[in-house]
This record gives structure tokens, C-alpha cells and sequence, in this order.
């Protein structure tokens, strides 16, 4: 009950030279039109336009038409901070059930082309990470030329020549 009472709180201040009855009732009745005003120009404004990532409730509700796309990677992180590079408003969908996860992004159908943006450098970015990890490390170069140097060269022999 304590917590309720002080989240429903509330400060006003008020300057007067003779507080009365009447000054309470007239600030608090400023109040609560600045409160009424302030709902209208929320519902004058209109719903809320969601950017980026958001559910796929909130995707169709702007009625833009929705497009997909699969994803059989872990990495959708990735994927994600590509896309708010792009500005490409979309939802992350896991489908549950199957052996691999599988995810599906839903993306209006006029941001088909920031998205195709999007997935030619999120596939430039797995590319570099594969062919990053195929590298044999330093570590095991280094490792492999401390071996030939500790084996003995046989069959090399020294020849001493004449010097003129």
C-alpha cells in the first residue's frame, strides 16, 4: 500500500504571497487541464511508428505488406546491428522445433532493398569470419617451424674449397 501511495505521488510548487483554498483548487484544476492537454496531442499524433527491431505484431499493423526471409545462423546479432545501420525495420522470429534453430526475419516489403543492402554485407561479414577462422593460427606456424629446427639436417655436408 506505502508503495502505491508513493508512486502515485505528486510535487507541485507554487509561488504565492497568500495561500487559500482557492489557490490549491485553481493550480490543481491547471494541472489536470495540462494533463487533458497533453493526452490530446498524444491521440492527435497518431500510433506510434516502431523503428528497427520490433514484434510481428507491430510490423503488420503498419500494412506495408510483410516479406521474410530464413536464417538457419546462431549469429542474428550480427545480423541486427547491420540492419539498424540500414534503417531496415524488421522482427526476429525463432521457429521452435526444429533440430538447428531456424529464424525468420520479417521486413516490410519497401525496405526490400535496404534489406538486400543489409544481407550483401551481413554475408561479406560471415565470409571474412570463415575464411578468418580456416587460417592455421600464428601459434601453430610457429609451432610447426620450432619443430623443423630442432630436428638435425641430415646429409648436409661442409666442403672446404681453395680460396684464391
Amino acid at each position: 500500500m506505502q508503495e502505491e501511495v508513493e508512486n502515485k505521488t505528486l510535487t507541485l510548487i507554487v509561488s504565492s504571497s497568500k495561500f487559500t483554498g482557492r489557490t490549491l483548487k485553481e493550480v490543481i484544476g491547471k494541472y489536470l487541464a495540462h494533463c487533458k492537454a497533453v493526452k490530446l496531442n498524444k491521440a492527435r499524433d497518431g500510433p506510434v511508428k516502431h523503428k528497427g527491431k520490433q514484434t510481428v505484431k507491430q510490423l503488420v499493423e503498419q500494412g506495408q505488406g510483410v516479406s521474410n526471409i530464413e536464417l538457419n545462423d546462431k549469429s542474428s546479432k550480427e545480423f541486427e546491428r547491420i540492419a539498424r545501420k540500414y534503417g531496415v525495420d524488421y522482427a526476429v522470429k525463432q521457429e521452435k522445433g526444429a533440430e538447428s534453430p531456424k529464424f525468420l526475419i520479417f521486413f516490410k516489403a519497401r525496405d526490400a532493398d535496404a534489406l538486400t543492402a543489409a544481407f550483401k554485407e551481413y554475408t561479406q561479414v560471415k565470409i571474412r569470419k570463415q575464411e578468418r577462422q580456416e587460417r592455421p593460427s600464428l601459434l601453430a606456424k610457429l609451432a610447426a617451424f620450432k619443430e623443423l629446427v630442432k630436428k638435425p639436417v641430415v646429409g648436409k655436408e661442409k666442403q672446404k674449397e681453395i680460396v684464391r
